[in-house]
């Protein structure tokens, strides 16, 4: 039986690393195996594409050359561990996926979104999220905690209207895919969150038991 695929996503500061950190308890707790990942990244090569798109440089990223990088990480990260994982009935929670290429790549930036459904099409196909959950949350909020990070990349540097953008482009998607993207209110007490995360968690497992059946 297939694992499920469950993509994080939201702007800087959302709160992901949380929201994963709660997603692994949940799952032990419920004796489900999982493969926690990252994009861009999840594996050696990936991880090596990783830092390339992040690191702060004085020479200006292209646009088109930022978008195929991640791309590349992206059909290795699938090709190497979460295909594989999944046909093992593992269970892949991925810290960003493919949404995160239309709203940063696109939206953000002003690529052309038809490129990236190409891409899409080519790298991803049929390997698209069970469930995605969108921590939103307010661009100040999210950069006022940004600013408490120790380490910072170059997307964190990015202007106020840049990530007001990113959070529109996430918002947008959820509005249009509302059956696979379910949008997390980030800015509620932590507990509050927690029960919204597990909500959908727990409607996951129950579609995965029934398959079982």
């Amino acid at each position: 039986m297939r694992g499920k695929f469950i993509s994080l996503e939201g702007g800087e500061g959302s709160g992901k690393t949380t929201a994963i950190n709660f997603i692994q308890e949940w799952l032990e707790s419920h004796d489900i195996p999982y493969l926690m990942t990252r994009e861009p990244g999840g594996t050696p090569l990936a991880e090596e594409i990783r830092q390339l798109v992040l690191a702060s440089r004085d020479e200006k990223v292209n646009d088109t050359t930022e978008l195929l990088l991640v791309f590349a990480a992206r059909a290795q990260h699938l090709a190497e561990k979460i295909q594989p994982a999944l046909d093992k009935g593992i269970w892949v929670i991925s810290d960003r996926f493919l949404d995160s290429s239309y709203v940063y790549q696109g939206k953000a930036r002003g690529g052309d979104v038809s490129v990236i459904d190409q891409l899409s099409a080519w790298v991803v196909g049929d390997n698209k999220p069970d469930a995605t959950l969108l921590l939103d949350i307010s661009v100040q909020q999210g950069q006022q905690r940004v600013a408490q990070r120790k380490q910072q990349d170059r997307l964190d540097n990015e202007s106020i209207a840049f990530h007001e953008k990113v959070r529109e482009g996430f918002l947008e998607r959820a509005r249009v895919d509302s059956d696979r993207i379910k949008v997390i209110d980030a800015s509620l007490t932590l507990n509050e969150v927690k029960a919204q995360i597990e909500s959908q968690l727990m409607a996951l497992n129950h579609a995965w038991a029934g398959e079982a059946e």
